[in-house]
């Protein structure tokens, strides 16, 4: 669940890197992927997400020892939310974790502030996604900071508050676990994955 949702409250983004493209693999949620490997995420305080079930069903992955903590679920794989340190406060939610579909996401959350890293984009990169965006760098800080200012770190939804260690349980990919998802990602991808969607659409 997620509290104080609004445009102004959040950043929503779509992020075409390999990391991303390469959890979704791993986690065997490729079809979650847009045509062009990127994953529509909505930036929250870490205090505005909550749990209200399904807590022994949550792990977490790091495709490196000092990457992104990718959480998700263990029953069905979804993803439901990427974070760094709680020194970082700030929580990455896949826009399809949200009830509703397309219209109620871009009702609720506000359409995408722009997209970045899209040199890893398979096919030809989608307009605005490469180069240095510093509206949107500049969004993500102010964001982040005043999360951190404003006390909004706690309750972490994936961190104990007494000693910052993770609550659930976590998998850290070895250097060639990691290396094998490497053909599936951008913007070459030399192996074959699995299907992926377009981007939500409201339907008729």
């Amino acid at each position: 669940m997620v509290t104080n949702a609004a445009p102004t409250a959040v950043n929503r983004v779509v992020c075409y890197c390999d990391d991303c493209q390469a959890f979704m693999h791993r986690v065997g949620r490729a079809d979650l992927l847009d045509v062009h490997g990127g994953t529509d995420i909505v930036q929250v305080a870490p205090a505005s997400l909550s749990f209200v079930q399904g807590h022994d069903k949550i792990a977490g992955l790091r495709l490196t020892p000092k990457g992104l903590y990718r959480w998700h679920t263990t029953c069905c794989n979804s993803p439901v939310g990427n974070s760094l340190t709680p020194a970082v406060p700030f929580v990455g939610i896949a826009v399809q974790a949200f009830d509703g579909g397309a219209s109620r996401v871009d009702e609720v959350f506000g359409k995408p502030t722009g997209a970045i890293l899209g040199k890893y984009a398979i096919g030809e990169a989608p307009k605005g996604s490469t180069g240095f965006n510093p509206s949107l760098i500049l969004r993500v800080i102010g964001k982040v900071l005043g999360w951190r200012l404003r006390g909004r770190t706690w309750p972490h939804p994936f961190f104990k508050r007494e000693t910052n260690a993770p609550i659930y349980p976590l998998t850290v990919l070895s250097q060639g676990e990691r290396d094998a998802l490497r053909p599936l990602c951008g913007p070459r991808p030399t192996a074959p994955a699995g299907p992926r969607v377009a981007p939500f659409t409201i339907p008729p």
